[in-house]
């Protein structure tokens, strides 16, 4: 057809076209493409992985995990594998169909209102954060002051 679209740029994902709701813009770093609701659009294309035929690709698992605000070592954990194995289904592309499942209705769950499973998503993203912190305290001449700070790793 002769409908103007463009190739969605997030995420890698290759197979996903966008009819409207872009823009090109210019930016320092030259053409770039402008969402109107990055939200939405980010929601649509999960809520179609989630329910596609066939298995996810190691890119649309990303997607999904990520638009969960789930690190690769917090899902690892939840689904009580390593998080060496989450990266390598990623990279390589090959899913095993259980995970592929699991990720999937915990999207579902997480995305239609399913409290509990809102809730467990949410605290392991509290959690993985919380790992990735340090509490850094030191004696001022008003007192003990404290912040909290990203660890380096």
């Amino acid at each position: 057809s002769n409908t103007k679209r463009t190739r969605c740029g997030a995420g890698g994902l290759r197979t996903v076209w966008i009819v409207n709701g872009y823009r090109s813009v210019d930016t320092p770093y030259g053409r770039g493409v402008s969402y109107s609701d990055l939200e939405g659009l980010t929601r649509a294309i999960c809520a179609v992985l989630a329910r596609k035929p066939g298995r996810l690709t190691g890119v649309e698992f990303r997607y999904l995990r990520l638009d969960l605000r789930l690190s690769q070592k917090s899902l690892s954990e939840l689904l009580g594998n390593t998080e060496q194995s989450v990266a390598n289904w990623e990279k390589r592309g090959r899913v095993p169909l259980w995970a592929d499942k699991h990720l999937r209705l915990l999207w579902l769950a997480a995305n239609d209102g399913h409290q509990p499973v809102a809730n467990v998503v949410a605290r392991l993203n509290v959690v993985q954060r919380l790992v990735n912190q340090r509490i850094v305290v030191e004696e001022t001449r008003r007192g003990w002051r404290s912040r909290v700070e990203e660890a380096i790793t």
